[in-house]
């Protein structure tokens, strides 16, 4: 097939891209805020739960707001397709800017109890919708505005909107936390990135107002050929939920474990797991984006001319392949002397599993946990201990090896909602034993920064957000290329957002839950490794290349 002919960008195409991808980066700058500083929330909004359970459940309160983009993606894009792209994603911005500035100001469970949590769900909630809507109207809307043959490198600007405002929530959060005391920020610097959203959100919104409707939509609704029921279209007839199916669990699925692996988690592990500060955390993963957001306009120019398929399959093969090794040498890089302590001294864990309870639980207090399993698997996952576990007969207290060392753990008695003094006494004792074994071992209370190899880390962290580049650059154009005109918001956009708002959306607190369960730090990385793989072999199999669609012939 003959290449496709050189084309310098207009002015007007110009300005659609950097509309709609200045709107969108402000948008996931917003909902990104959140999950930057689920540690801190945490500690705001669910400080009656015990800090594990606590921050598992700031995650999960995170993860809502991707449990409810499908339906985002269902309302939004039904308007999209009956009224139109543009106003649309406009009503997008506002509500999801508007919820953002009233996180920065809602009173936290200390003021007004168990309302702030709530609220902060439902806030959380309000996001999800509003992001279920954007996404899929900027990238309908930018690629209707695309010539033939250049789509992918035209909506490759969208692609680097997630990455760019994840990047701009970063700054902000180093620029406020280095101004001010640690403890000045937890208590309230947090609350300023929040607030000067209402800034970003009146820019988007006076650069979306000036901009025009999309040609492809103009076309259609001049000849009369708009949807009346693009819902009933798009999930009612099997042609086009066949498509949907496959966008699924061909495409959307293993980008979206990637793309949260590559970022998110990535973040989490440094900063949970290998207990790097938080800054150093950002700064890296900061300069990582930095070098690796160019790659999304890299693959979406290729894909014009290679094919979509091939570089987004090949994203996915090397995050399966890779994801283990990758993170065990980021572990090296990042705390050494971690590392090298479970090598020299491995923990295990000897319990009876009839006394051992969920330990990913996100509604737990602390005297939940009062066998002398949970105590014991508690301590050690609160301290980020990887351990394994042996069965010892039934009725037989837990008992954690480090090295040599044997300590047997205590079991906690419950009186009046809390443990009696007896109890008390012996968990600290327990608690202060076995954090004497472990300091004598070698594992260390967080990564040392004068051993940290920054540039391994840098280097690392870099190579996770190029697969990301991979398996996200081209697939906003492969979408908009699987489905006709007149239902093509609603369309795209529910598989992207299943696949970004679930798979994706549930990784963190999925894989910390693993984590926790198994006392093993790296298993947490099976699930974007089991749903990555699975969606490589169904997209190899049954997903059609699209680069060379025709999006403007008639449905």
């Amino acid at each position: 097939m003959a290449a496709h002919a050189p084309h310098t960008m207009t002015s007007e195409e110009k300005k659609v891209i950097f509309a709609s991808s200045l709107g969108t980066v402000f948008e996931w700058y917003d909902f990104y805020l959140y999950g930057s500083l689920a540690a801190v929330i945490a500690k705001q909004f669910f400080s009656g739960l015990d800090p594990s359970a606590a921050f598992i459940f700031a995650l999960l309160a995170f993860a809502a707001g991707f449990l409810v983009r499908p339906f985002g993606a269902i309302f939004f894009g039904r308007l999209g397709d009956m009224i139109g792209r543009k106003y649309t994603f406009l009503v997008t911005i506002v509500i999801m800017g508007s919820s953002t500035f009233i996180v920065g100001v809602l009173p936290s469970y200390a003021s007004i109890g168990v309302a702030a949590p709530i609220i902060l769900i439902a806030l959380r909630l309000l996001q999800g919708l509003a992001l279920g809507g954007e996404y899929g109207g900027a990238a309908t809307y930018v690629a209707e505005h695309s010539p033939h043959g250049h789509r992918g490198a035209f909506t490759s600007w969208i692609q680097t909107t997630a990455t760019l405002g994840l990047f701009l929530s970063l700054l902000v959060i180093l620029g406020t936390r280095t101004s001010m005391p640690e403890a000045d920020f937890n208590a309230w610097g947090w609350r300023i990135p929040f607030i000067v959203s209402i800034l970003l959100l009146a820019t988007s919104v006076y650069i979306r107002l000036s901009m025009n409707e999309s040609p492809a939509f103009q076309k259609m609704k001049a000849e009369g050929k708009t949807s009346k029921a693009p819902l009933t279209e798009s999930f009612g007839e099997w042609k086009n939920l066949k498509i949907v199916i496959l966008a699924l669990l061909g495409l959307t699925a293993g980008q979206a474990v990637v793309w949260y692996s590559g970022q998110f988690y990535a973040l989490f592990f440094l900063t949970q797991t290998l207990k790097v500060d938080p800054t150093t955390a950002n700064l890296l993963i900061a300069a990582s984006l930095l070098i690796g957001t160019p790659f999304f306009v890299v693959f979406g120019s290729l894909s014009d001319k290679i094919g979509r398929k091939p570089i987004i399959m090949l994203g996915m093969l090397l995050a399966v392949l890779t994801y283990f090794p990758v993170f065990e040498a980021l572990t090296k890089a990042a705390n050494p002397d971690l590392a090298a302590a479970q090598v020299s001294a491995k923990v295990v864990v000897t319990q009876d599993p009839a006394q051992c309870s969920f330990q990913g639980s996100p509604i737990a207090r602390e005297i939940d946990f009062k066998s002398s399993c949970d105590l014991a698997k508690r301590y050690l996952a609160q301290n980020s201990v990887s351990y394994t576990n042996e069965v010892a007969p039934s009725g037989t207290p837990a008992k954690v090896t480090v090295g040599s060392v044997e300590i047997l753990a205590p079991s906690g008695n419950v009186v009046n909602s809390k443990f009696d003094e007896d109890s008390v006494k012996a968990i600290a004792e327990f608690k202060k034993t076995l954090g004497a074994a472990l300091k004598e071992a070698g594992y260390p209370p967080k990564a040392d920064p004068a051993k940290m190899d920054k540039v391994t880390m840098t280097i690392i962290l870099t190579y996770l957000v190029i697969l990301v580049t991979m398996v996200y650059g081209p697939i906003a154009a492969m979408l908009v290329e699987m489905f006709p005109t007149r239902i093509r918001y609603t369309s795209m956009s529910l598989p992207y957002h299943i696949g970004n708002g679930w798979f994706g959306g549930l990784l963190p607190t999925t894989a910390f839950a693993i984590v926790a369960q198994t006392g093993d730090m790296y298993s947490g990385l099976w699930y974007p490794v089991v749903v990555a793989g699975v969606c490589f072999i169904i997209g190899m199999i049954f997903v059609k290349e699209t680069k060379d669609v025709d999006i403007y012939a008639d449905d």
